[in-house]
C-alpha cells in the first residue's frame, strides 16, 4: 500500500505540472512578437519539471522505490538538468520551442526506459500487473498525442495539439488507479495487448497518410478538402479496426458455402495438430479426428484402426459402429504400410474384410505408419451417388495419416516409458530389500557364530581350564591318576579342534578356497545324512564370489532336501553352458507348491545371494514328483 501511496505522489505531481504547463500556455501571448511573459517562464519551468518527474516516475516503477544507487543518480542528474536548463532560459528570457520539447520528452523517456523494461522483464505476478496498467496508460496518452498531431498536420485539427496531449495524459493516473482494483488487476495482460494493436495500427496508418498526402501530394487547403481527407481517415480507421471480426464471420460463411462445413478440410490437419500438443486421452483424441472429419470433408462415416500386430481393431467411428476387426497377414502388412490413400478398388485386394458390407459410395483407406511399420488405419466413406474424393481430399487424409502415426508412435513411446519405470521402481524394491535381507542375513549369520563359539569350544576349552589345575593339584600326589587326567585332557582338545574346524568348514571352507567346487561339494556330500550323487565334468577354477555363490546355495539346497525329503536320491550337477555357470539341485521326493517356496527363507537366501553378481535361481517342483532346483551365474 505505500509503494502504491508513493508512485501515486510523483503521477499526481506529474499530472499537476503538466496541467500548469497548459494553463500557463493559454493565459499567456498568443503570437510571437510579444516577449515571454511570467506565464511563459511558469510554463518553461512546469514542462522541464514534468519531464524530470516522468523520468523519476518511470525510473521508480512498479512500487515507487528508486533502489539501486544507479538509479537515485540517473534521477538527480534529470532534476539538476531540468533546474539548470529552466534557470537558463528564465535568465534568458527564452521560450524552448514545440520541437525543443518534442525532442526533450523523447530523451527522458528513452533514458528511462531501460530501466522500465528490465524491472518488467524481472517482475511477475502482481507487479507485472501493475506496470502493464501503468503501461495502459501510457499507451493511451501516447496514442492521444499522436492522433492529435497526425490529423493537426493533415487537416489543421485541433489546433491546440499539446493541449490535447496534455488532456490525454490523465490516462497514467487511471491506469495507476486500476492496479487498487484486483478485478481489473488480473486482466491488466490482455488490456495492454489490445492497446499495443490499436497503437501499432495507428502508428502505420498515420504513417501511410503522411506519406501519401505530404509526401506524394500536399495537404488541402480549403475546409471542404479537409472535412473529406478527415472522412476518409475515420472511414479508413473504421474498416480497420472491424477487418479482423468481419473476415472471420465472411471466411466462415464462405465456408461453409463452398464445403457444407464450417471449417475447410486443411482445417482439420491444424486443429488435430494443435490437439496433439494438449493432455488429451488417445481414444478421446481419435474420437475427435473422426468426428472433424465426417463433418469437413461430408462423409457418411469415419473411421480409425489402431495395433501394431496381425490384428487391428476399431478405436474410434462416427457413427459408432460397434466393436470390428482387421487380420492383416505377414504377406498383406508391407505393401499397405507402404500404400498412400486408396480406394475401394485396391482395398477390395489387399484388405477384402474392410470393404464387406459396404455401400457403393466412394472410400479411401489411409495407412496409418511410422518409420515402416504400420500402426492403423483412417477408413473414410461417403454416400452412395456423393461427390468422389478429391486430391486436396487425399492431401488431407495423407498428412493426417502422417500425424497419427507419429502420435500412436509417441503413445507407445510413452506406454515403454512407463513400463520401464515400473520396472525400475520394482527394481529398485527388490534391490533395497534384499539389502535389507543381506544385512540381517550376516547379523544372524554372526549371532549363530557367536552361539556356537559360546555353547561348544567355549564350554569345552574351560572344561580344560579346569581339568589342567587338577591335574596340576594331583601330579605329585598321584602321578598314574594325573597321566590318566592328562590322556582324558589330550582327547577333550581333539575335539575342541574338531569342532572348531567345522564351525570354521560352515562359515567358508577352506577345501573350497584351496580345490575349487568339485572336492567342496563331495566333501559336502560325503558328511550329508542323504544319498548324494555329484556330478561336476568339465568345471575349473572360477572367481572366488563365484564359487561362494554356487558352493552356498547347492549346500543351502542340500539342507531343504535332508529336512524336508530325508529318504529322497539326490543329484547335484555343476556344468558350463553359453558364457554362465549352472548349477542343478534334483530329488526325488514328495515335492511342494512352488508358489509358496517363493516366500520361504531358502529361496529368498539363494536370490538374494545369486542376484548380488548377476545371477538367478528358478525352482521346479510338482507334488509327488520331486523337487529340480536350478541357477545359473554369468561368468567372464
Amino acid at each position: 500500500m505505500a509503494s502504491a501511496v508513493r508512485l501515486g505522489w510523483l503521477v499526481v505531481s506529474g499530472a499537476v505540472l503538466a496541467a500548469l504547463a497548459d494553463l500557463a500556455v493559454h493565459l499567456g501571448p498568443k503570437t510571437s512578437a510579444h516577449p515571454p511573459s511570467t506565464t511563459h517562464e511558469l510554463a518553461t519551468v512546469a514542462v522541464l519539471a514534468t519531464a524530470a518527474v516522468t523520468v523519476h516516475g518511470l525510473v521508480a516503477l512498479p512500487d515507487g522505490v528508486l533502489g539501486a544507487t544507479w538509479r537515485r543518480t540517473l534521477v538527480g542528474a534529470w532534476y539538476a538538468v531540468a533546474a539548470g536548463v529552466a534557470a537558463w532560459l528564465v535568465a534568458t528570457h527564452r521560450t524552448p520551442t514545440s520541437v525543443a520539447i518534442v525532442v526533450g520528452w523523447a530523451v527522458a523517456v528513452a533514458t528511462a526506459a531501460p530501466c522500465v523494461y528490465g524491472r518488467y522483464v524481472r517482475s511477475a505476478g502482481p507487479p507485472r500487473q501493475r506496470l502493464q496498467w501503468l503501461g495502459v496508460g501510457t499507451v493511451v496518452a501516447v496514442e492521444v498525442a499522436l492522433v492529435a498531431g497526425s490529423l493537426n498536420l493533415l487537416v489543421r485539427w485541433p489546433s491546440e495539439v499539446l493541449a490535447v496531449s496534455v488532456a490525454g495524459a490523465v490516462a497514467i493516473p487511471l491506469g495507476l488507479l486500476a492496479t487498487s482494483r484486483a478485478a481489473l488487476l488480473t486482466r491488466a495482460g490482455r488490456v495492454f495487448v489490445h492497446v499495443l494493436t490499436v497503437l501499432g495500427f495507428s502508428v502505420a496508418v498515420s504513417a501511410v497518410y503522411l506519406i501519401v498526402v505530404l509526401g506524394l501530394g500536399s495537404r488541402p487547403a480549403s475546409t471542404a478538402d479537409r472535412q473529406v481527407l478527415g472522412l476518409s481517415i475515420l472511414a479508413a480507421a473504421i474498416v480497420a479496426i472491424g477487418y479482423i471480426p468481419v473476415r472471420d464471420r465472411v471466411v466462415r460463411s464462405a465456408t461453409g458455402f463452398v464445403y457444407g462445413a464450417k471449417e475447410a478440410p486443411d482445417e482439420v490437419v491444424r486443429t488435430f495438430g494443435s490437439r496433439l500438443t494438449r493432455a488429451i486421452p488417445m481414444d478421446e483424441l481419435l474420437l475427435q479426428l473422426a468426428e472433424s472429419l465426417r463433418k469437413t470433408l461430408t462423409l457418411s462415416s469415419a473411421e480409425v484402426y489402431t495395433g501394431s500386430g496381425e490384428v487391428l481393431e476399431l478405436a474410434a467411428s462416427v457413427p459408432d459402429l460397434g466393436e470390428r476387426s482387421l487380420v492383416v497377414s505377414d504377406r498383406e502388412r508391407p505393401v499397405i504400410t507402404a500404400a498412400g490413400v486408396s480406394g475401394s478398388a485396391w482395398a477390395s485386394v489387399w484388405l477384402p474384410s474392410l470393404v464387406q458390407g459396404r455401400g457403393g459410395g466412394p472410400l479411401r483407406v489411409a495407412p496409418v505408419s511410422h518409420a515402416g511399420e504400420l500402426l492403423g488405419l483412417i477408413v473414410v466413406e461417403r454416400a452412395d451417388g456423393a461427390d468422389t474424393f478429391s486430391e486436396e481430399d487425399d492431401r488431407v487424409l495423407t498428412e493426417l495419416a502422417r500425424q497419427t502415426g507419429l502420435a500412436f508412435h509417441n503413445a507407445q513411446l510413452d506406454t515403454a516409458l512407463q513400463s520401464s519405470l515400473e520396472e525400475l521402481r520394482h527394481q529398485a524394491d527388490e534391490l533395497r530389500a534384499s539389502r535389507a535381507r543381506i544385512v540381517a542375513s550376516g547379523d544372524a549369520e554372526r549371532r549363530r557364530v557367536e552361539r556356537d563359539l559360546h555353547d561348544g569350544a567355549q564350554q569345552h576349552l574351560v572344561a580344560l581350564a579346569v581339568n589342567l589345575r587338577l591335574a596340576r593339584d594331583v601330579v605329585l600326589d598321584d602321578p598314574p591318576a594325573a597321566a590318566e587326567m592328562l590322556g582324558e585332557l589330550t582327547e577333550a582338545v581333539q575335539d575342541t579342534i574338531r569342532e572348531l574346524r567345522e564351525l570354521a568348514h560352515g562359515i567358508y571352507p577352506p577345501l573350497l578356497v584351496d580345490s575349487g567346487l568339485n572336492d567342496a561339494l563331495r566333501a559336502v556330500a560325503s558328511r550329508s545324512p542323504l544319498d548324494v550323487d555329484v556330478v561336476t565334468d568339465g568345471i575349473g577354477r572360477y572367481d572366488g564370489d563365484v564359487e561362494a555363490a554356487i558352493y552356498f546355495c547347492c549346500l543351502e539346497a542340500l539342507q531343504n532336501a535332508s529336512k524336508h525329503a530325508p529318504e529322497a536320491q539326490v543329484t547335484v550337477r555343476v556344468w558350463e553352458e553359453a558364457g554362465g555357470l549352472l548349477f542343478e539341485v534334483a530329488d526325488d521326493g514328495p515335492g511342494f507348491d512352488v508358489r509358496l517356496a517363493r516366500r520361504g527363507h531358502g529361496f529368498v537366501n539363494m536370490s538374494d545371494r545369486l542376484g548380488a553378481i548377476g545371477g538367478t535361481v528358478r525352482w521346479e517342483s510338482v507334488p509327488s514328483k520331486g523337487t529340480t532346483i536350478t541357477g545359473s551365474v554369468p561368468i567372464p
